[in-house]
């Protein structure tokens, strides 16, 4: 007896195949009524935000005032702001993936004092808060007037004023470069660890000191799991950049605060900011979804397709009938299974 076949066909409204058996599919009520709740909450939302109005001291005026915001969105202090914001997270993040990379390392060393060392400074820059590091080193100048470079407890050849060379941007960079290696440290090691203990003998087998293993072997490979949360942390530290406003420096919501001092339009700019943040944030996630793609090639056989490859197979229309591949599903309607079995020979 040969194994049955088995066939799954769309049901044809004017005839059906004989012997075909008709599969309804399961209703889910809760998910229509699930969506006309959400639909309506954001049918709510959206008067909200663009058709509702408010009375202040019997004046009506728009509830988040549209036209001020549009006012001030591309206005040269927030525009100015935001380039420093950018510049802030980029330099940031730089220091902080080069700090990581040393200390985790450092974290992995035989050497029980190397190793100890890394895990002080993780210890320290996690268990403070972000804020308190950066009013520390904006008023560094207080413990440390000068910075030297000579002999160790002796002459010194270099001096340098801490007063004229820590600007409060250079206080906040150097606060979030260093506190984000603290983090960064342990994503890279995570990678590191990732790495079977294999390659490194192999390395090593090829005459590869351990360094060398690490950088051409290792961490090739561990770029993969290293990646997604480091795209994470960048977005994080694009955000969390807004505290270097406490210190002076002129990002992006210090930059908005400043208006907001002047005109009392407090709300309205706190929207231009977040509006900026969104924007910005928005672009990153869409490096770091073709970052993390990039890196995933050789642990997939094929890599998924991507959104605009969908919407130019289609399928986000037709699920299951792209161009890129055909999977179970269709929309609505009814199956049909057509079973028949074949008889045995002789």
């Amino acid at each position: 007896m040969k194994p049955a076949r088995a066939l799954l066909a769309w049901r044809h409204r004017d005839r059906l195949p004989p012997g075909a058996v008709r599969v309804v599919p399961v209703r889910h009520p809760e998910r229509w009524a699930a969506a006309a709740v959400l639909a309506l909450l954001l049918a709510m939302l959206v008067h909200s935000l663009f058709f509702s109005h408010v009375f202040i001291n019997g004046v009506e005026r728009e509830r988040f005032e549209w036209k001020t915001i549009d006012h001030y969105l591309f206005v040269s202090p927030v525009m100015q702001g935001v380039l420093t914001t950018i510049e802030l997270t980029v330099i940031a993040m730089v220091g902080g993936v080069l700090i990581g990379l040393l200390l985790a390392v450092m974290r992995l060393s035989p050497n029980p004092i190397v190793s100890g060392c890394a895990w002080a400074y993780i210890w320290f820059f996690r268990g403070t808060p972000v804020l308190v590091q950066l009013l520390f080193w904006y008023n560094a100048a207080y413990i440390f007037p000068s910075f030297t470079l000579g002999v160790p407890f002796g002459p010194a050849f270099v001096h340098i004023d801490l007063n004229s060379v820590l600007t409060p941007l250079v206080a906040a960079s150097v606060g979030l470069s260093l506190n984000e290696g603290a983090y960064m440290s342990e994503i890279v090691r995570a990678g590191i660890v990732s790495v079977d203990d294999g390659q490194v003998e192999a390395g090593k087998a090829l005459g590869m000191t351990r360094l060398k293993a690490m950088r051409l072997v290792v961490l090739p490979q561990a770029m993969r799991v290293i990646i997604p949360p480091t795209g994470n942390e960048t977005i994080s530290m694009l955000k969390t950049s807004a505290l270097a406003s406490v210190v002076t420096v002129p990002e992006l919501l210090f930059a908005v605060e400043q208006i907001a001092a002047a005109n009392y339009k407090t709300v309205p700019l706190y929207i231009v900011a977040s509006l900026w943040y969104v924007a910005i944030t928005s672009v990153m996630m869409v490096g770091q979804y073709y970052l993390e793609r990039y890196y995933a090639r050789g642990s997939v056989r094929q890599l998924p397709p991507t959104p605009w490859q969908q919407i130019r197979s289609g399928a986000f229309l037709r699920p299951g009938r792209g161009r890129y591949g055909r999977f179970p599903g269709v929309v609505g309607g009814e199956f049909i299974a057509v079973v028949g079995q074949e008889e045995t020979s002789g």
